[in-house]
């Protein structure tokens, strides 16, 4: 790589691909999709959208938006592109010969960024098992995004070198599967004991970004938490990754045990939820799931089916759930709330409603043999 190209590493166009997206920068896919370029750490420098209802086999984005796409690229020095969809291995293929920049799709994306947040042994584990199953199909197809992003382990040429690679890529997704299935069992022993010495057990959902991990700190900060280390929270997409437990005392004395966990986004890869089937058991194994929702967010309803799809893809849907309405301090009315029963309006940043969430969590497990 040479020194120009170095010196524009993290600088990248987003391409948008969509029915109708031509003239919708402000799109919630794209808004979301440029906050999930920012959570990886790179430089959003442009944004090339085009409408377009059936896609391009060869490239996805036709030969015409090619050749444009080749020269804003140039012409603004960067050294990668970004579509807002996932792109097969040919695609991909064909995009970086024609570029000659790096390729990144949606998955690829948001593979990188739990790379780069995975901080416990079994999240990095659970992260890279989902980037080698991700990787497998599309070995045939791999070029400089798939090596950069892949960690730059795999290269070789010819059929001989790709069966190497195959077979590399199955043994060491064998070994981590063996691995978390250990991890796994340890965990349902714990959950166990748990159940045994009557600790009820609470966790707290939503789609990314609406708070959860502030609302974590909050509870224990009110509810004396056992716990001393507060999670990481802030404003990127995936900031939490890894579960964490504490033991907080509720008004009428009861203790819970509280998790948090990763946060879902719209169009989960399939192979990350696989992956954190361990993790996320910790949500299916919950006796009351909190539903934090973004309340100032003007797309919460969305997310909260988005959530809610996800709940019921590991097995969760139907549990008993309290909706908690967080960041009111940002509405300007903040009374005005979208009526449901089993719902309770919080700000983790003020405080304001804490109190009365634990009274709620309190009267619910009450209900809950």
């Amino acid at each position: 790589m040479n020194k120009e190209r170095t010196k524009v590493l993290d600088r990248v166009v987003l391409a948008g691909v969509g029915p109708g997206f031509d003239k919708q920068e402000n799109d919630p896919d794209v808004q979301e999709m440029k906050g999930l370029i920012e959570a990886a750490g790179l430089e959003l420098v442009a944004v090339m959208l085009q409408s377009r209802q059936k896609p391009d086999r060869a490239t996805y984005i036709g030969k015409g938006k090619v050749e444009e796409l080749r020269h804003l690229a140039e012409e603004l020095e960067v050294a990668g592109v970004v579509f807002n969809v996932d792109l097969s291995p040919l695609q991909i293929r064909n995009l970086e010969e024609a570029l000659e920049v790096d390729i990144i799709d949606r998955t690829m994306l948001i593979l990188q960024i739990f790379k780069d947040r995975a901080r416990s042994h079994e999240g990095k584990l659970q992260v890279e098992l989902a980037d080698l199953q991700y990787q497998l199909p599309r070995l045939t197809g791999r070029g400089k995004s798939m090596s950069r992003l892949g960690g730059g382990k795999l290269r070789g040429a010819g059929e001989q070198q790709l069966e190497l690679d195959r077979r590399y890529l199955r043994k060491r997704i064998q070994d981590i599967k063996n691995q978390l299935a250990k991890v796994e069992k340890t965990r349902e022993l714990h959950s166990y004991r748990r159940q045994r010495q009557g600790f009820k057990t609470a966790s707290l959902v939503g789609y990314t970004n609406a708070g959860k991990s502030s609302l974590f700190n909050a509870i224990c900060l009110r509810a004396h938490s056992s716990g001393q280390e507060q999670v990481e929270a802030d404003q990127r997409l995936f900031q939490t990754l890894d579960t964490t437990t504490r033991n907080v005392k509720l008004p009428s004395g009861r203790e819970l045990l509280l998790t948090d966990t990763v946060g879902f986004i719209n169009r989960l890869p399939p192979h990350l939820i696989a992956a954190f089937r361990s993790t996320l058991k910790e949500t299916v194994d919950a006796d009351l799931l909190l539903h934090v929702v973004d309340r100032s967010d003007p797309l919460y309803l969305d997310k909260m089916a988005v959530v809610e799809e996800v709940l019921a893809d590991i097995n969760a849907a139907g549990k008993p759930a309290l909706v908690v309405f967080n960041k009111i301090d940002l509405l300007d009315q903040p009374g005005s709330h979208h009526e449901m029963t089993n719902m309770v309006a919080v700000s983790a940043k003020t405080g304001q409603g804490i109190g009365e969430l634990l009274h709620c969590i309190d009267s619910l497990l009450q209900d809950i043999s």
